[in-house]
């Protein structure tokens, strides 16, 4: 825990007019108030007020503040009283302190009136001081990196909240750190299987490609040098939470992400920034679509930058921002930075943001709202600032995600609507349907009865809900025509056969190949899934073979054995139809069946008497030839047992299976399932090879330590 004397050396270290004995005596009033409380851990509760001020520290704020921060629960649960705070650290600390207090008691998770009244309070609270909101968010930061000692359900309830609410002030203080954090500890605690999932693959990608952000931090810096300017480069992957709402929004998956490393370029003036530009842009191929130039269109917030997005090394999508020393102090400190210190004096910077603006229109606006969802609706338009909200004709509300077009807005509205969108029009003036939305756009949207959905619509939308939509759509359009196609393909193959396609005819071929009826059989006939060839052999193997396969008795699966004779398949090769075997005589336990290559042969290569010609029987074998296979997967929940059902789907039956590795990222195991032969087999592995949790998947053979503890105790005739 952090002393008196530090935290009051902290302060000083960037502000040299700080009263050192203001906060030693904070920091000693809150110790004796606080004196026997203990947090759910069993560490003592001061170390809470403590560590919050250490935070703002960083933040650089006044010493009003940080004495807030110290004392900010003193009031609600000690005895200290406003009166007592008030007379012992003066006014201005005394009511930051019941700004805090008062922030505290208020519920942002309840019933909708009482939430709009609620974050009146709230704004109020912050339009009076916003430092209140500072040591506030501070206070919850802190909490939530401790949560892990809170009940269950009472950690799902504040993740919610924090998630819902003081992740999204932060961000709309331009305290983007904070949010990134507070999003991520909240993430944890509402999908931790989500965020473990996310951070394993991330293991798994730094041990695969090495250290990314070493080698292009070096990359930038060298282009940097040689176009002769001085810049820090700084370079980190992206937070959990960042990656899953990225996948979530694109609707892909963790392999399909490109832009999961960000780099930032600090220069030392504006005109740098776009020399910066430049020199990336020269060595690396612009990702179209992907460039924003925050510095001549400033965020509200006064967020400034430039991004940029290019194809680096290997031809991955790597993030660059690009600001001076002045805007990246807003950008990692937002509104703190209107309040920051440096050798003893506020600091003017030029970029900050006077929060008093943003704080009198907002709450200038909700005095003249007397509605609760309207009042709601503005809060989240001027909050939750990775979201988009539009209004319909009407005046309702729709909420997408930033990036969001027209597309995504008609689907939001009605799949009907989306279908049937031919054009649109923002604020009256008539769009593109590949346009952004902004927060507070009027959406109208034009449609035609005749429309249909259309493929170039699947890259414009950026919602799941468009994109799913559209997709049923284009399919079930193809299947008309694939169904047409499949009918025609279908009526020349069983003319060929002399035969009819009637209505029946499909119906039982349609059962016995598995589908669900005869359209289905069509369909799959006009995509080229299933060949006509194939429905009319099913239903007529005379005519389609001249005469029938016969199927293989398993017990007489082998041609060349007496049949008299008992033989078994060699465990250490476990050969299968399709491969050429050789037979060892074994005195007194018959026949063992080898094939031809297994590093067993080598031991009896001077005893021919042994060897028995060998091969398989002509015919359709039953999937009763036991292998062992070696799969390698990945450590996810649901993982093992997609893989089952692929070999499931591929009509081998699993009889076994043995962990002999657990690793935190991987599983290695050895499973033991039945195959007719080796083209069933191969046919298996290849679907299991696909899957892209599969690291690994390989036949399994004896190895030679194995071999040479056979031959130990092999038995000749």
């Amino acid at each position: 825990m952090i002393s008196a004397d530090d935290l009051a050396a902290l302060v000083r270290a960037y502000n040299p007019r700080s009263d050192g004995d203001l906060i030693r005596r904070a920091y000693a009033y809150a110790e004796e108030m606080h004196r026997g409380q203990v947090r759910r851990s069993g560490e003592p509760y001061f170390m809470h007020p403590v560590e919050v001020a250490g935070l703002l520290t960083e933040q650089h704020l006044d010493d009003a503040t940080i004495a807030c921060a110290l004392l900010h629960d003193t009031i609600e649960d000690t005895r200290a009283s406003y009166d007592e705070v008030e007379r012992r650290f003066g006014t201005d600390i005394a009511r930051l302190v019941d700004g805090v207090t008062k922030l505290t008691k208020i519920e942002l998770n309840s019933a909708e009136t009482r939430q709009a009244e609620n974050f009146r309070k709230l704004f109020m609270a912050m339009a009076e001081d916003l430092r209140v909101i500072l040591v506030k968010l501070a206070d919850r930061l802190h909490n939530m990196r401790t949560i892990k000692h809170v009940p269950p359900e009472k950690q799902v309830v504040k993740a919610r909240e924090t998630m819902d609410i003081y992740a999204p002030l932060a961000g709309r203080m331009g305290m983007q750190w904070m949010r990134e954090e507070l999003e991520d500890l909240a993430f944890a605690v509402l999908n931790p299987d989500g965020r473990n999932s996310i951070l394993r693959r991330f293991v798994r990608l730094q041990r695969e490609s090495g250290d990314v952000i070493r080698r292009i931090t070096a990359d930038i810096e060298h282009e940097l040098w040689k176009a002769g300017i001085e810049a820090e480069v700084q370079g980190r992957a992206k937070r959990a939470f960042s990656i899953w709402r990225k996948m979530e929004e694109k609707g892909i998956g963790f392999s399909r992400l490109s832009d999961i490393y960000g780099f930032r370029i600090v220069t030392h003036s504006a005109a740098d920034c776009y020399a910066a530009l430049g020199a990336v842009h020269q060595r690396w191929t612009l990702v179209p679509g992907r460039f924003k130039d925050y510095i001549s269109q400033p965020k509200s917030n006064g967020y400034r930058s430039i991004h940029t997005t290019v194809l680096g090394r290997d031809g991955k999508r790597v993030e660059v921002q690009i600001r001076t020393r002045e805007m990246h102090e807003v950008a990692e400190r937002g509104v703190a930075a209107h309040w920051s210190y440096r050798d003893g004096v506020r600091t003017a910077n030029r970029f900050a943001v006077d929060p008093a603006v943003w704080l009198r229109q907002m709450t200038e606006r909700f005095e003249e709202s007397a509605d609760h969802a309207e009042f709601l609706e503005a809060v989240k338009l001027e909050m939750y600032t990775d979201q988009v909200f539009c209004f319909t004709p009407k005046g309702e509300v729709v909420k997408l995600p930033r990036g969001a077009t027209p597309i995504d807005f008609a689907y939001a509205i009605h799949t009907n609507l989306g279908h049937r969108t031919v054009a649109a029009k923002i604020d009256g003036i008539r769009v593109p349907l590949w346009t952004r939305l902004k927060n507070g756009q009027s959406v109208e949207v034009v449609t035609a009865a005749a429309q249909t959905p259309q493929a170039t619509w699947i890259d414009i939308a950026t919602t799941g809900r468009a994109k799913s939509a559209i997709r049923r759509a284009l399919k079930a359009e193809r299947r008309v025509g694939h169904v047409r196609l499949g009918r025609e393909l279908a009526r020349a193959a069983f003319a060929h056969m002399g035969k009819r396609a009637t209505e029946k005819a499909l119906r039982t071929a349609a059962d016995a190949l598995g589908y669900d009826d005869d359209e289905d059989l069509l369909a799959a006939i006009g995509a080229s899934q299933l060949t006509a060839r194939r429905v009319v052999e099913t239903l007529y193997p005379e005519l389609a073979h001249g005469s029938p396969v016969p199927d293989v008795d398993p017990a007489r699966a082998i041609v060349g054995v007496d049949p008299r004779a008992h033989y078994d398949r060699a465990p250490c090769c476990q050969p299968v139809p399709g491969e050429r075997i050789v037979g060892i005589a074994n005195r007194g336990r018959g026949v063992q069946v080898h094939a031809i290559d297994c590093p067993r042969m080598v031991e009896f290569e001077d005893q021919p008497e042994r060897w028995i010609d060998l091969q398989w029987a002509p015919g359709h074998h039953a999937a009763s030839h036991a292998v062992t296979v070696d799969l390698t997967i990945s450590n996810d929940a649901g993982v093992l047992g997609r893989i089952c059902t692929l070999i499931g789907e591929q009509n081998a039956n699993i009889s076994d299976l043995r962990f002999i590795d657990r690793k935190p990222d991987f599983f290695r195991l050895l499973l033991d399932m039945d195959v007719r032969d080796a083209e069933h087999l191969h046919a298996v592995l290849m679907a299991v090879d696909s899957d892209s949790d599969v690291a690994r998947a390989a036949r399994h053979r004896e190895t030679a330590a194995a071999v040479a503890a056979a031959q130990r105790t092999a038995q000749p005739v």
